[in-house]
């Protein structure tokens, strides 16, 4: 995908808005772009309202590539040079009931009012006009939004109910929301975020985890996993999260300190991938009995992510007790640990965990030191391979597993240096466990 330039960005969108006023219909930005505007930040795309119908919108952009991307709900996307991306251009409506929690079963078209009250969160329900020559009224609020970014509060624009019941995936939105920019969640809005959290699972499995990817690799990842867990939100999405073992509305204290281990290990990896940071995540719902693959496996499949992500979800899982040892394991143990794949990634996890314990960091100091040996003292090349033990006459077989891992110890701990005597170790290990009758 082309790397999109922030200020033909902004231009085409600009364009677009000159374009509709020209054609004589009214037009604004809207919705994330106005709040990110406001807030000095680069928005990530530009959104159009209009009160031009679709059939009027794809008459003035005729010269450009359009698509109906959702014209019956009055949406279409305008396509404009490679580095400026594409500006999606919606007409004001007022959505028709939300049969599916999710989506609304119809629209009708209305006034640049009323499309602000359909919105979800007063920050996201601002227009702003650019071609106004007065920065004091290039913004049109219609629903308190300016005052919610000064108090950097996240409101729901009028009943908050109403409005998480038209989409329950507003209520993982709203916690985003709160946790990025660092704003507090209105009060009734949180309480309505509580009131609709078990619904939440109604969301589609994929946008939940799009939203929690969000969430993880963020800065501030663990204010919402916190608010999150707040609310209720958390318990919904990973049911293994909720509290047992304690008396009704008391949770148990050892339970209790793993989430503010937790806490604090996500708040110590720096700038984690998805994988990184929900492996963290998953130490909060460490289950004795069992493996830890296993409950990553189950989390992975109920958020469907990829299979690359869950593998290296389920590969620091697995291995995140791994490196604790490294100042004392034996070199071929912590030499494979070393050279396998997201090795960077586990030291970062053994990191966090280490930092947010208190603990002695001496591990993953020896780790990353030794990962700076040169390659063939790292990681050289085999002395022995399974070609070379059958060629010797060695019968392949069940050993042959064995063996490659012992000539390998031997190897690396410099007790053998040369094929021939990696085939003479071969040997004498085959008439050793003869001997023991093995």
């Amino acid at each position: 995908m082309p790397e999109l330039d922030p200020k033909k960005q902004r231009d085409f969108a600009l364009d677009v808005v000159r374009r509709l006023r020209e054609a004589g219909f009214e037009a604004y930005w809207a919705g994330g772009c106005v709040r990110d505007c406001l807030l000095e930040r680069a928005p990530k795309d530009y959104d159009v309202a209009t009160n031009a119908r679709p059939p009027a919108i794809l008459e003035v952009f005729r010269h450009r590539r359009t698509l109906e991307i959702g014209a019956a709900f009055g949406v279409v996307a305008v396509v404009g040079p490679r580095p400026a991306g594409t500006v999606e251009v919606t007409t004001f409506r007022h959505d028709v009931q939300y049969s599916d929690g999710r989506r609304p079963d119809a629209v009708v078209f209305t006034t640049a009012q009323e499309d602000a009250r359909r919105r979800d969160f007063t920050i996201n329900g601002l227009f702003y006009d650019p071609l106004v020559a007065d920065p004091e009224h290039r913004v049109i609020d219609y629903v308190g939004g300016i005052a919610d970014l000064r108090k950097r509060v996240v409101r729901a624009i009028g009943d908050p109910k109403a409005r998480f019941s038209e989409d329950k995936l507003r209520l993982l939105r709203a916690v985003r929301m709160a946790s990025t920019f660092d704003f507090a969640i209105d009060e009734h809005t949180q309480a309505a975020i509580s009131e609709f959290a078990p619904l939440v699972t109604t969301v589609s499995a994929e946008r939940i985890s799009q939203e929690m990817r969000q969430m993880l690799v963020h800065l501030n990842r663990a204010r919402a996993v916190e608010v999150l867990r707040e609310t209720g939100l958390l318990e919904a999405i990973l049911p293994e999260s909720a509290p047992s073992g304690a008396p009704a509305g008391v949770e148990s204290t050892p339970r209790e300190n793993r989430w503010r281990h937790v806490l604090l290990m996500l708040s110590r990896l720096s700038q984690p991938s998805f994988p990184l940071a929900l492996a963290a995540l998953l130490e909060a719902i460490e289950s004795p009995g069992e493996p830890a693959g296993k409950q990553v496996e189950t989390l992975c499949r109920r958020w469907r992510l990829s299979n690359t992500d869950t593998e290296r979800t389920r590969g620091l899982a697995e291995r995140r007790r791994a490196l604790r040892a490294a100042c004392s394991m034996p070199w071929p143990r912590l030499q494979r640990l070393l050279i396998s794949e997201g090795i960077e990634e586990l030291i970062a996890l053994h990191e966090a965990d280490a930092l947010a314990a208190g603990d002695d960091l001496a591990h993953v100091a020896r780790c990353r030191e030794l990962l700076e040996l040169p390659a063939d003292e790292l990681n050289p090349p085999p002395l022995v391979s399974g070609d070379d033990l059958i060629r010797h006459g060695i019968r392949a077989g069940k050993q042959f597993k064995l063996l490659l891992e012992q000539i390998r110890d031997a190897q690396l701990e410099g007790q053998v240096g040369t094929t021939h005597e990696g085939l003479q170790l071969a040997e004498r290990l085959l008439a050793q466990a003869a001997g023991e009758g093995v």
